[in-house]
């Protein structure tokens, strides 16, 4: 609470000095069970996981979550889908292509329980939801005990963490951002990451404002001019607005909107940025990111290991196409590898999988599948900045620096994957840092597979041992004498005592 209110700053991430960070394991709660295999956790969430009843009250009569015995049932409701994200999403593909992997990767903002991006995954689409950490309490916590990709964020004063132009669909479904304040500063945000050509899906106020003004608490002028402002913003940023009926309204980005920005004149409107991917802790801008030429994605699967546009077209400094092929080979085998080794990787078991350092999303390509999906993490620190490549691939992710604390809530995921991690932040951290953060998002009983040098893991094993991992180091795959070596983890069943919960 010491921070402004204004614009959602006190939402935002804001780091622990040195001397305020916490060095400590946090026990699971007592009774902590492994979370129901996909698909039965899309409906269900053992309530020992994540003890939280407000949102059972709070949203009862939407739909949202019911409380029975000892789970949490998710009927799929919304607030603006009552009657199931199914029927909602129906709706929704009869104007956008959803069926033929055209739409691959979608942005949920200000997403509840993320039962928009759980239904989704039924359709092949990948959806990236977020949401701050506010009166619901643990809504984020909720759709990661789901198993459904979401971190903790909002639309503040802060550039989000992903790319530019990596969304093929964003969508707002009553999250109560005011798009139309600060000179249209949220839709530009929306439109640096939304791919040319790609949806944007606002359903709830103002849209239908005549039918619920009085609701909503507004005069009906009120009302009236909130959409008209956003229809505004929309046309200045060459979005052509294709459907609204009743409580939904869509608009689809020009695929290429050079033309049209020149026809508004729109030179003192554009941002003045080198880099739109140069994000991290970087302020939003009132201005609009240059659109950059129109590319031809392959419509999903074949997405996945065709050439990224961004390599093809010399826009990844130091990666070629021979590099990315390669790239691709060498990960299938250090992943048959890993298989081989612990027998569960590609079953259901491990349904969220992190990669902590992801390069061109290799592993997760590797990986893919209906059972599970990766939160590919690209360093702040890289060399390379490789995260469009990934969402080219049809894969999501998120930049972050491992110096500090993930977006995320405890015991998020059930298989964490870093390979060169603790190199790459050799003298920038401590490792027991980021090993405790690992620990922090790690389920009990979730495996951590570790790739790096023989001296580096020498290090880590040391400080895992009294952590409660169980760990064994392993030669790599071209034999004893190559100074990469593979430690592999598991933390240990364990939960609080009711001392410790309340000390």
């Amino acid at each position: 609470m010491a921070f402004p209110r204004e614009n959602m700053t006190y939402r935002e991430r804001h780091c622990p000095s040195e001397n305020e960070k916490l060095h400590c394991l946090i026990p699971a709660p007592k009774g902590y069970v492994t979370p129901f295999p996909w698909p039965k956790s899309r409906d269900y969430v053992p309530y020992a996981n994540a003890p939280y009843k407000s949102l059972t009250v709070e949203k009862a009569v939407q739909n949202w979550i019911q409380f029975q015995g000892d789970v949490f049932k998710f009927p799929g409701g919304g607030t603006m889908f009552p009657n199931g994200a199914s029927a909602y999403l129906d709706e929704l593909a009869s104007i956008i292509p959803l069926a033929d992997g055209t739409i691959r990767t979608a942005l949920d903002t200000g997403c509840g329980v993320a039962s928009f991006g759980a239904y989704l995954m039924d359709r092949n689409v990948l959806t990236m939801s977020f949401a701050p950490r506010d009166s619901h309490e643990a809504q984020v916590q909720f759709a990661l005990e789901r198993g459904v990709p979401a971190v903790i964020g909002v639309l503040g004063t802060i550039k989000l963490p992903y790319p530019s132009r990596s969304f093929d669909m964003a969508h707002c479904s009553r999250c109560l951002i005011p798009w139309e304040s600060n000179g249209g500063m949220y839709m530009m945000e929306v439109d640096r990451v939304l791919r040319p050509g790609g949806y944007w899906i606002l359903s709830g106020p103002p849209i239908n404002w005549s039918k619920y003004y009085q609701t909503w608490k507004k005069s009906k002028q009120d009302a009236e001019e909130d959409q008209r402002r956003i229809e505004n913003i929309a046309e200045m940023l060459c979005w052509d607005k294709i459907y609204e009926e009743e409580d939904i309204a869509i608009w689809q980005k020009k695929a290429n909107s050079h033309l049209c920005h020149q026809m508004i004149g729109h030179a003192n409107k554009m941002c003045k940025v080198q880099d739109a991917d140069d994000v991290w802790y970087k302020n939003m801008e009132s201005c609009i990111t240059p659109p950059g030429e129109p590319v031809q994605l392959k419509k999903f699967p074949e997405r996945l290991s065709a050439i990224p546009p961004r390599i093809l077209e010399g826009h990844a400094p130091g990666v070629t196409e021979e590099d990315y092929e390669e790239d691709n080979k060498l990960w299938k085998k250090h992943v048959n590898t890993y298989k081989r080794v612990n027998k569960l990787i590609g079953s259901s078991r491990y349904r969220n999988i992190m990669d902590m350092n992801a390069g061109l999303g290799s592993f997760a390509a590797t990986l893919d599948s209906p059972m599970s999906w990766v939160m590919n993490v690209v360093p702040t620190i890289s060399e390379r900045n490789t995260l469009g490549i990934i969402y080219e691939r049809g894969l999501v992710g998120i930049y972050h620096d491992w110096c500090e604390a993930f977006s995320t809530y405890p015991r998020t995921y059930d298989l964490i994957h870093g390979y060169g991690i603790f190199s790459l932040y050799q003298n920038k951290c401590d490792v027991e840092d980021i090993l405790l953060e690992m620990d922090r998002i790690l389920r009990p009983e979730g495996a951590v597979i570790l790739r790096d040098s023989v001296d580096v893991l020498n290090k880590v094993r040391s400080a895992v041992s009294g952590m409660r991992w169980k760990s064994k180091l392993l030669d790599h795959e071209d034999g004893p004498h190559v100074p990469m070596k593979i430690l592999i983890s598991v933390k240990e069943y364990w939960v609080g005592s009711e001392e410790e919960n309340s000390s």
